[in-house]
């Protein structure tokens, strides 16, 4: 089987996160970002965090369902929760993030494991070196 590839092209402008523009080369995308409130900012807009979490709650949900396929486990209700935490600590900012998969139809073990499976396989998993935990709740 060929390769395939996409690469999304974003661009941001004018003040970055305290103002600024995203939009991304096809016009699909296109926000205002703001600073979030509790960073002193006035929260009026999304903000990089934010589409991260979006970004990452989306892709680790199609890890989940890969990986319930090669398992050969059926799903009735799937979601993830995706929390991205920004820190500021003595000067530097990092991140860190909390997965909440929410499912049924499985059991509490399954369920972990799948979660476990799906974050050694979603691409924003393995891209992002920051500290990650994986909370699997079964409906």
């Amino acid at each position: 089987m060929a390769e395939t590839n996409y690469t999304a092209v974003v661009t941001a402008t004018g003040e970055g996160r305290n103002g600024g523009r995203a939009a991304s080369s096809d016009g699909l995308l296109d926000v205002t970002l703001a600073i979030p409130k509790e960073f002193g900012g006035n929260g009026a807009a999304t903000n990089p965090e934010q589409l991260l979490a979006a970004g990452w709650a989306s892709c680790f949900l199609g890890a989940v369902k890969i990986t319930a396929a090669q398992r050969k486990v059926t799903l009735q209700d799937l979601a993830v929760v995706a929390e991205v935490t920004l820190h500021h600590d003595a000067g530097d900012y990092h991140l860190s993030a909390v997965l909440h998969l929410e499912l049924s139809g499985v059991d509490q073990s399954t369920a972990d494991e799948l979660g476990a499976g799906a974050h050694r396989i979603c691409p924003y998993s393995k891209a992002l070196d920051i500290p990650v935990t994986i909370e699997a709740t079964v409906a």
